[in-house]
């Protein structure tokens, strides 16, 4: 089988396919035939080290010192199991399904093996493939950010950097709490962010959100741009500022931001947990978060699909279709 390695740090052109042995199911796993993968801002900042401030040598510690230590780069797949160990009952050959596999990577490939406790579930069936993959990412993060805030119906939340994978997730799980949203992002993608249940839309080109003359009681980061010090003058009292993105002097002053304000600030990783899949699927299934893909590539044009997300201008999520007898085409659709 084909996958993408990435054997050191750098751009695209670090990215090579290479031919790997067929992996075969244990006992309690699954093996997917993948038929749509992901490339995030995570997979950019691990394959160029480009972290946010204050996190570089930590990065090449948990990375590794001269290229990734896991080379296989993609948290995201989905497609059909076609083998099942002799435990697993989840799932069967046949089955449609979606996985988020994390910090350990590994789905830009073209057969995976899984868990069947991961978090994997099935397709949900009015998505694509290509929107299916898309789910975990942003999907998981929120889920996870919007537990720990304990979100509530009838809430005032203001999501800045609305428009990419986590933002876009974020306004319409906001929304299906029953909060009232407010998104922050560009111009251009203002009609995008409403079409998602944003009530209002601040674009940050021409104002500022914190002087809108209004306050929130949940304000998350996606963008790295809304420290506490800038976010406290707006953020109601018991508020809560969720930093998605965040440096490390950020990181590490958010307990005591929390200790001192009456404000709580939650910062640090998205705990990963097997359960999120589930949640995804029934909220998929209903309509209440539908992913946004903005472009997606084939395979063989993975590079170029890198190339966009570093651009640091897509619009939700860009989708990789990894298909049985695809091509070597460089179409974008």
């Amino acid at each position: 089988m084909r996958a993408v390695v990435c054997t050191r740090y750098g751009g695209p052109e670090v990215l090579e396919f290479r031919e790997q042995v067929m992996p075969t199911p244990g006992p309690d796993e699954v093996l997917v035939r993948l038929r749509a993968t992901t490339v995030t801002s995570a997979d950019w900042r691990i394959r160029t080290l480009s972290m946010p401030r204050g996190f570089g040598a930590i990065a090449r510690l948990v990375f590794g010192l001269h290229g990734p230590r896991q080379p296989i780069l993609g948290s995201e797949l989905s497609g059909d199991v076609v083998a099942v160990g002799a435990k697993v009952s989840r799932f069967k050959p046949g089955d449609a399904v979606f996985a988020f596999t994390g910090a350990r990577l590994g789905c830009h490939v073209e057969y995976r093996c899984l868990a069947q406790d991961d978090a994997i579930a099935l397709k949900p069936p009015g998505l694509s493939y290509e929107q299916a993959a898309a789910l975990g990412f942003g999907g998981a993060t929120m889920l996870d950010f919007f537990r720990r805030a304990g979100l509530k119906a009838g809430e005032k939340i203001l999501v800045n950097g609305a428009s990419g994978a986590v933002g876009t997730a974020a306004v319409q799980l906001a929304k299906h709490a029953g909060a009232r949203v407010t998104g922050v992002c560009s111009r251009a993608n203002a009609d995008l962010v409403k079409s998602l249940g944003a009530e209002q839309v601040i674009d940050y080109t021409a104002r500022d959100f914190t002087e809108a003359g209004a306050t929130y009681d949940v304000i998350v980061d996606t963008a790295g741009t809304a420290p506490f010090a800038r976010c406290a003058p707006v953020l109601a009292a018991g508020g809560r500022l969720l930093l998605v993105l965040a440096d490390l002097p950020a990181l590490a002053a958010a307990p005591w931001h929390s200790l001192r304000s009456g404000q709580r600030v939650i910062a640090g990783p998205a705990a990963e947990r097997t359960d999120y899949a589930e949640q995804l699927r029934g909220l998929a299934a209903i309509g209440a978060f539908v992913p946004v893909v903005d472009r997606t590539y084939p395979f063989d044009a993975i590079r170029a699909a890198h190339a966009w997300v570093a651009q640091g201008h897509k619009r939700g999520n860009i989708a990789i279709r990894i298909e049985p007898d695809e091509g070597h085409g460089n179409e974008v659709r």
